[in-house]
C-alpha cells in the first residue's frame, strides 16, 4: 500500500492505528477457511489482543488461546466463547485462576498434568485437557522462534513420553510455525503422526497452533484446507483447532509516529517520537526492517535518513530510509503492519509513554481514538 485513505493527522503521536476494512477483510478469509476446512479458529491474544475489537472478531471467530490466567480472563470475560489455556509451566496461584476461565488446558509436560490433575477433576466447571508435543522438525529460519530446535522446552518429545502419561488427556497440541505457509504446516504434520499419531485414537481435540499466516497474499489456502480435511478423515473423531495470532491482525494497522530533531554524525539521523526497542521490539528481536509508506531503501530516494527512536539505547534504531523530499521536524511517518506483536510487547523503558491506540472506521474512515496513556500506566507498572 503507498497511500492512505484516513487523516493521518487525525490520531495522536505515536499511535497504532487499525484499519477496521483491513481487518474486516482478514476476518472473512479466515472464517472461510474455518467454513471449508471444518477447523476451529481460535484469536491468539499473545499476538493481538485489542479487545475493543473483539465485537467484531467475535462474529467469525470461535474463541480465544491464552498464554496465562490474565490473557484467560480476558478472552472469557471479554471475548467470549471457547477459552484454550497453554503456559510452558503454572504455579499454583496462576492454575487457582486459570481454572476459572479455561475450557481447554494444555500442560507442558507429563509432570505438569501429573501435578495438577486432581485439581483440575475437582474444579466446578469442567475442562478438557491435553498434552503440548514436541514434533522434533524444525521448518523456521530464526532459531529465537524454533520450539523444535534441541533443547528446547516446548513440548514433550515422543521419546520422553509413556502411553499411561496421557491417562485423562483428551488432546494433543503442537506449535512450531512462526509466519509460515501452509506447506511447513503439512510437513511438520508428516512428523508429528509418525511419532505421536498412535496417540489419536483415544483423543477428542487436535490443535495445530499457531504461525500459520493464512491472510498473506501467497499463503496456500487450498493446500491448508486439503490437509485438514485428509487429518480430519484420517481421525474423524477428533475436533481440529488453529489458534493463529498473526494472521488476524497482519497487514491491518499502522504505527503513526513524528519527527521530533535532525542530527549528523556521518549522514543524517532523525530522532522520531517513537521507539524500536519499547513500542515495536521485532525490529530489534527478528531482526527486520519495517516499511515506510512513501519511503524507499537507502539512497533508493533522493534523502536517506537513518531513523532513531527515543530511549537511551545506543541501538534503539529502525533503519536507514530514503524519501523523495527531506524530512522536516514535525512531518509524520507511518510505519505498515504494526498491530500483531506490538500493542501486547511494548514497554515503558525510560518512561516513554505507549503509543495511543486508534481505529479507522470500515465506512466512514473516521479516525478514533481508543485509548491513550499517560503517568499512571508508567507509575502503576513499579512500586
Amino acid at each position: 500500500m503507498t497511500e492512505l485513505d484516513f487523516d493521518i493527522h487525525a490520531c495522536p503521536s505515536p499511535a497504532y492505528v487499525v484499519d477496521d476494512a483491513l481487518l474486516r477483510r482478514n476476518l472473512e478469509c479466515l472464517g472461510e477457511v474455518q467454513e471449508r476446512s471444518g477447523a476451529r479458529i481460535l484469536l491468539a491474544l499473545k499476538g493481538f489482543a485489542m479487545w475493543d475489537c473483539f465485537p467484531m472478531i467475535r462474529e467469525y471467530l470461535v474463541g480465544t488461546t491464552a498464554s496465562g490466567q490474565d490473557e484467560a480472563r480476558l478472552g472469557a470475560e471479554v471475548f467470549g466463547g471457547e477459552t484454550h489455556v497453554y503456559s510452558p509451566a503454572f504455579g499454583d496461584a496462576e492454575m487457582d485462576v486459570v481454572l476459572r476461565y479455561a475450557d481447554h488446558l494444555s500442560f507442558n509436560s507429563p509432570g505438569q498434568w501429573r501435578r495438577f490433575r486432581e485439581r483440575v477433576a475437582a474444579a466446578p466447571r469442567r475442562i478438557s485437557c491435553g498434552l503440548r508435543v514436541n514434533p522434533e522438525h524444525s521448518t523456521g529460519e530464526v532459531a529465537l522462534y524454533d520450539p523444535c530446535a534441541p533443547g528446547s522446552r516446548l513440548g514433550t518429545r515422543a521419546a520422553d513420553l509413556r502411553p499411561e502419561d496421557l491417562v485423562g488427556l483428551e488432546g494433543l497440541h503442537f506449535h512450531t510455525l512462526c509466519e509460515q505457509n501452509s506447506d511447513a504446516f503439512e510437513e511438520t504434520l508428516v512428523a508429528f503422526e509418525e511419532r505421536f499419531g498412535h496417540y489419536l485414537a483415544n483423543m477428542t481435540w487436535m490443535n495445530f497452533g499457531g504461525g500459520h499466516h493464512i491472510t498473506r497474499d501467497d499463503y496456500d489456502v487450498e493446500r491448508l484446507v486439503r490437509v485438514v480435511h485428509d487429518f480430519k478423515a484420517r481421525h474423524p473423531r477428533l475436533t481440529v483447532y488453529l489458534e493463529p495470532g498473526e494472521a488476524i491482525a497482519l497487514d491491518t494497522g499502522y504505527l503513526v509516529c513524528s519527527v521530533l530533531d535532525i542530527v549528523d554524525n556521518d549522514g543524517p539521523i532523525a530522532i522520531l517520537d517513537t521507539s524500536a526497542t519499547a513500542h515495536m521490539p521485532d525490529v530489534l528481536e527478528m531482526p527486520y526492517r519495517p516499511e515506510i509508506i512513501g519511503a524507499g531503501h537507502p539512497r533508493e530516494k533522493a534523502h536517506t535518513y537513518r531513523l532513531g527512536g527515543l530511549t537511551c539505547l545506543a541501538g534503539d534504531v529502525i533503519g536507514e530510509y530514503s524519501f523523495d523530499q527531506p524530512l522536516a521536524i514535525g512531518d509524520r511517518l507511518v510505519f505498515t503492519d504494526m498491530a500483531h506483536y506490538t500493542m501486547v510487547k511494548t514497554t515503558t523503558f525510560n518512561g516513554i509513554r505507549l503509543p495511543s491506540i486508534c481505529r479507522v472506521d470500515e465506512t466512514s474512515r473516521h479516525v478514533r481514538t481508543v485509548k491513550t496513556f499517560g503517568y499512571e500506566d508508567y507509575m502503576q507498572r513499579l512500586s
